[in-house]
This record gives structure tokens, C-alpha cells and sequence, in this order.
């Protein structure tokens, strides 16, 4: 079985083997990983694409430098990325570099994490919060 994701760096579809998710696939495109153990920082427009194409739930960061609850969340968002490994991906997405994001989302704060899966929100939640957290939200909401 084959599972769609779209490349964080270039935006290319790719389809991967499931079973081969946790032994760090490329995109056939530009070689970038697929699946991370770090947050990747993201473009609107490929998250755009991945938001659609994804079959593996994405859970995005909506941050900005500016803001102090933000800074103190992304070392737990980045080790609920390596909890995680293999069964989610973690993006970074700076509103202040893509304020559209603000309309095109609904984002009223941050920072903000919102979980995505085959085309459609399936998650969001307000604030800072440990890994541990992180991890049991995505899980709660990415069990098929």
C-alpha cells in the first residue's frame, strides 16, 4: 500500500511505501526528506498542497519569532516530532512571514497547533504545551 505526501521543501507529490514511512523516504523531486524527526519550516504554498494531499496526519506549528510562548513551545514541539517519527510529520509555519495564513486558517493566536489528514482538519489546539501532550493530541486524533 502507497501513501500520498506532499514534499515540505518543493511541494512535489510523492507516494511512499507504507511500510517503508520510518526508513526516511526522499522526494523524488528535489531529495529532501519526507518524513523528519525535526519540524520542517514551511512555505503557505506547500503547506497548502500537503494539507490536500497528505494520507499521514501533519501537524503544523502556526508561530511568529515575536512571540514568547512560541519560543518556549518549539523544543517540545520538536520533541513531540521525534515521538512521533514515522507515524505524523511536524511543520513550522511563521505567520508573521505568511500573514495570510491568519484569514486562510482562522488562527486568533498562537501559538497555535493544527493537525491535518487527507485533505481535512482533524485537530486544533491553543497554546503552549509539553511533548508529552503534543503527542497524546495527535495520537487521540490520527487513530484509524
Amino acid at each position: 500500500m502507497s501513501i500520498k505526501l506532499a514534499c515540505l521543501a518543493c511541494g512535489q507529490g510523492n507516494r511512499v511505501p507504507a511500510e517503508r514511512l520510518d526508513e526516511r523516504p526522499k522526494c523524488g523531486a528535489c531529495g529532501s526528506p519526507l518524513m523528519s524527526e525535526s519540524p520542517f519550516e514551511v512555505s503557505l504554498r506547500n503547506l497548502i498542497k500537503a494539507e490536500r494531499l497528505d494520507e499521514v496526519p501533519l501537524v503544523v506549528d502556526f508561530w511568529a519569532a515575536w512571540c514568547g510562548p512560541c519560543r518556549m513551545m518549539a523544543p517540545e514541539f520538536a520533541k513531540a516530532a521525534r515521538m512521533l517519527k514515522g507515524r505524523a510529520r511536524f511543520a513550522k509555519l511563521d505567520t508573521e512571514a505568511f500573514p495570510e495564513a491568519g484569514g486562510r486558517y482562522g488562527i486568533r493566536g498562537i501559538p497555535l497547533l493544527v493537525a491535518f489528514r487527507g485533505g481535512r482538519e482533524i485537530g486544533r489546539r491553543a497554546g503552549a504545551v509539553p511533548a508529552d501532550e503534543i503527542a497524546n493530541w495527535v495520537d487521540t486524533r490520527t487513530h484509524t
